[in-house]
C-alpha cells in the first residue's frame, strides 16, 4: 500500500534512515507500487509490496551508504 506519509513507513525506514532519505524510500516505493501491479512485471513470485520495497531501497542506496562502524546512514 503506498505511504502517504514518512510517519507511516515501517520502523525499519524510520528508525534508521535520515530524513531526506526517508522521503526518497517514500517516493520511489509508491512510484514502484504502481508500476509493478501486475505479477508478470515482477521477478519470481515476488508480492508487489515485497518489489516495492526492494526497489525503494535500491534507490536509497544510490545517494547513501550505511556506515560500518556507526551503523548510520549517511550521504554518499
Amino acid at each position: 500500500m503506498p505511504y502517504k506519509s514518512i510517519s507511516e513507513l515501517p520502523d525499519s525506514v524510520k528508525d534508521n534512515l535520515p530524513k531526506h532519505a526517508q522521503e526518497i524510500y517514500k517516493e520511489v516505493f509508491n512510484s514502484a507500487w504502481d508500476q509493478y501491479d501486475k505479477p508478470e512485471e515482477r521477478r519470481g513470485d515476488a508480492s508487489r509490496e515485497e518489489t516495492a520495497h526492494r526497489v525503494a531501497w535500491s534507490a536509497v542506496k544510490k545517494k547513501y551508504k550505511k556506515d560500518e562502524s556507526s551503523g548510520k546512514w549517511k550521504e554518499k
